[in-house]
């Protein structure tokens, strides 16, 4: 998790964006919510090691909020973010502390609040750390109905062989923290599951985390991160109904 493309373009988190949702408590954690409160279909964006409050991932939160999903972006790092620009940071500690097995358990108490307010079909979707996370929920078919998992964090094979609901897996070109040669093996493990439906997607000339922490000015970024955007959201309408 502390690979330079893992860490590379933090988001800015004293920018002033807060989106047009609001925060609330969901299931014991602080939840950005946006889109339709009485929507029987939600998604849940599960952050990478930057957290819940990455302006692009409440832009992006909004934006599939508007097809018709309440979205909901859960605090599973309750504030304490990876901290790069800090010198004493202790990443080891860090990452003891914030257990992508602990991240899937936190997340379970939301997914059963979603549900007693009426939600009956719930998609999954996790970047990096957040992948993981959704990886582990993925497991039970129960639980959530779809999952997308965008530059992946590290996943075992194990997790993609017991994957038991639709999953799409959008991977960055350039990325030494899940390289497309392990994209390429989790394609095979996923495609030999005839039993669920998978995508597998490669995004070229862009690096780990460009999908939430892309520069605005890189074209190309903007571009493949709309694209990555456009086939999350067309996973979800197809399999969270």
């Amino acid at each position: 998790m502390s690979s330079c493309h893992c860490v590379e373009n933090p988001p800015n988190l004293n920018s002033g964006f807060n989106g047009v949702g609001t925060v609330l408590q969901l299931g014991g954690l602080q939840s950005y919510v946006t889109g339709p409160l009485h929507s029987k279909l939600a998604l849940i964006l599960i952050s990478d090691v930057f957290g819940y409050e990455a302006p692009n991932l409440r832009k992006l939160a909004d934006k599939v909020s508007t097809s018709g999903f309440l979205v909901v972006v859960p605090d599973l790092l309750y504030g304490d973010y990876f901290d790069i620009d800090n010198p004493q940071f202790d990443r080891a500690a860090w990452l003891n502390a914030h257990g992508m097995d602990k991240g899937s358990e936190d997340t379970k108490p939301l997914i059963a609040a979603l549900r007693s307010k009426g939600v009956t079909s719930i998609g999954a979707a996790g970047f990096c750390w957040g992948g993981v996370v959704v990886a582990k929920l993925a497991v039970p078919s129960d639980i959530i109905q779809a999952a997308v998992i965008l530059h992946p964090g590290p996943i075992l094979d194990k997790e993609f062989n017991d994957i038991k609901v639709p999953i799409a897996l959008l991977g960055a070109e350039i990325d030494d923290f899940f390289p497309k040669e392990k994209l390429k093996q989790a394609e095979e493990l996923l495609s030999a599951k005839s039993e669920i439906e998978s995508l597998v997607k490669l995004y070229p000339g862009v690096t780990h985390g460009w999908s939430v922490r892309y520069n605005v000015e890189d074209e190309v970024a903007v571009k493949n991160a709309e694209e990555a955007h456009e086939d999350m959201l067309n996973w979800f309408i197809k399999y969270v109904n």
